[in-house]
C-alpha cells in the first residue's frame, strides 16, 4: 500500500525529491512536518534513498546481551474500566466518574498509573492532576477517543470530508495541550473507525494519504508529547486501517515524525494474527519507540481476558523482550471485567503480570539468545519445560 502511495505523491513533487514527504496539509492548510531526529539532512537531498527515520527516544538496536539490572514493572490501568461498560447484549457494573474510579484504581496493589481517555472523562485538567496526585497516582498516558462522535463512526482521520477530518486531529492535538497541563508522557490513539466494511467501499491510496498527512500533522503539535498509535484488525470497521504492527511501522515512517510510536497492546497483536514478542522487537529494531497494553483473549476476538489466563508462554515471551529492550514506560491493563467482579479481576491481572514478569527476570536470557542463535530449539524447549513452566 505505501508504495502506490508514494507514486502518488511523486507526481507532485520534483523528480529529486520522490522519497521526500511534502508537508501534510488538511484542506488547503499546510503544515510543517514534524522534526527529524538526527541533524542530519534528508536522503533525498543527496538524490539517495530514505533511511529509516530513527527516533531519540526509541530503544537501542544494541540487543544482543542481556542488561544485569532488569527495569522495574510499571503497572497502570486503562481509568474507563473502572465502571460501567457495555457491549451489544448487557450493561456491566455500575457508573462511575474520575475521581471514583481513582479510588478504585488507589485500592489496587501494583497499580501505580492510568491512562484517561480524553475528553470524555478527564474533566478539567487542573481537577484531574490533582486527584491524581491527592491518590499518589501518575499518569501514564492520555487516550484520544476519535471514535466516539457520531460524526466520526465512518472514519476519522482518513475521511474525505476536511471537516471531520479536521475535528478529529485537533481533539488529538486536544488530548497532547492536556498531556502537557497534567504532565502525562504521552497520548496514545487507536483510530478504529477508519477503515472498511465491504470491499470497493473506500479508495486505498487516497485513505492512505490522508491518515499519515493526519498522523503527521497531530505529532508536529507540541513536539515533545509523543503520539503512539494503537493497531487493531478489526472493529468497529471490519478492516481497520492500521491492522497490524507492520502497517503502523510503514504509516510512520511515511509520517516522518520522530516522536511518534506504536502502542502494542498484547491481545491486538495475538487477533492480527502476530506474535506480541516479535511485534516489540520489530518496533525497536526499526527504531520506532512502543508502549504496551496487557490483557489476553483466545486468538479470535478481543475479549480484553486478565494476562496469562490464555497465554502464558506468549506473555512470558513479550515480557522477555521488553526486558531485552529496556522498557520503562508503564504496562497499562486494557481488560474488561464484565461479568467478573471489578476488583479481583484487576487484581489477579496486575499479581500475574508481576509474577512474570519477576519469573522472566531471573532467566539467563544471554544463553536463552545464544540457543537461539545456535539453533537448539528442543534446548530452548526444555527451558521453556523447566525455567518457566517449572515442569
Amino acid at each position: 500500500m505505501p508504495s502506490t502511495v508514494s507514486a502518488t505523491r511523486s507526481s507532485s513533487l520534483p523528480a529529486t525529491s520522490s522519497t521526500c514527504r511534502p508537508a501534510p496539509r488538511i484542506g488547503s492548510k499546510p503544515v510543517p512536518k514534524a522534526p527529524f531526529s538526527t541533524p542530519s539532512p534528508p536522503a533525498c537531498a543527496t538524490g539517495s534513498t530514505a533511511s529509516p527515520i530513527r527516533p531519540s527516544s526509541a530503544p537501542p538496536r544494541s540487543s544482543t546481551k542481556s542488561h544485569p539490572h532488569p527495569v522495574s514493572m510499571k503497572q497502570a490501568l486503562i481509568s474507563a474500566f473502572l465502571g460501567k461498560t457495555q457491549d451489544r447484549f448487557s450493561e456491566y457494573h455500575q457508573p462511575t466518574d474520575l475521581a471514583g474510579r481513582i479510588a478504585i484504581a488507589k485500592k489496587l496493589r501494583g497499580v501505580s498509573g492510568l491512562e484517561v481517555v480524553f475528553p470524555y472523562e478527564t474533566g478539567e485538567a487542573a481537577t484531574a492532576a490533582q486527584l491524581m496526585k491527592d491518590a499518589g497516582l501518575a499518569f501514564a498516558a492520555i487516550n484520544a477517543n476519535i471514535k466516539k462522535e457520531t460524526r466520526w463512526v465512518p472514519g476519522a482521520i482518513s475521511r474525505p470530508g476536511d471537516e471531520d477530518r479536521r475535528a478529529a486531529v485537533d481533539l488529538i492535538k486536544q488530548a497532547k495541550d492536556f498531556a502537557t497541563t497534567v504532565g502525562a508522557p504521552l497520548v496514545t490513539c487507536c483510530p478504529l473507525s477508519d477503515g472498511y466494511d465491504n470491499l470497493f467501499q473506500i479508495d486505498y491510496p487516497k485513505a492512505w494519504k490522508r491518515l499519515v498527512d493526519s498522523i503527521a500533522e497531530a505529532a508536529s503539535h507540541r513536539p515533545e508529547i509523543p503520539l503512539f498509535l494503537e493497531y487493531k484488525r478489526c472493529e468497529t470497521r471490519v478492516h481497520c486501517l492500521l491492522d497490524n504492527c507492520a502497517k503502523t511501522v510503514l504509516a510512520i515512517r511515511d509520517a516522518q515524525a520522530a516522536n511518534l510510536g506504536v502502542t502494542i497492546d498484547f491481545g491486538h497483536a495475538l487477533i492480527a494474527p502476530e506474535n506480541p514478542a516479535q511485534s516489540i522487537a520489530l518496533c525497536a529494531e526499526s527504531g520506532i519507540d512502543f508502549y504496551i497494553h496487557t490483557n489476553d483473549n483466545d486468538g479470535e476476538f478481543d475479549w480484553d481476558l486478565t494476562g496469562a489466563s490464555r497465554n502464558v508462554v506468549q506473555t512470558a515471551e513479550f515480557f522477555f523482550y521488553a526486558r531485552e529492550y529496556n522498557y520503562a514506560r508503564h504496562f497499562t491493563t486494557d481488560a474488561s471485567p464484565r461479568i467478573f467482579a471489578m476488583e479481583s479481576f484487576f487484581q489477579e491481572h496486575l499479581d500475574m503480570n508481576a509474577a512474570l514478569w519477576e519469573l522472566v527476570g531471573k532467566l539467563d536470557r544471554t544463553k536463552w539468545r545464544r540457543l537461539m542463535e545456535e539453533e537448539k530449539w528442543i534446548d530452548l524447549l526444555g527451558l521453556v519445560r523447566t525455567e518457566l513452566l517449572r515442569l
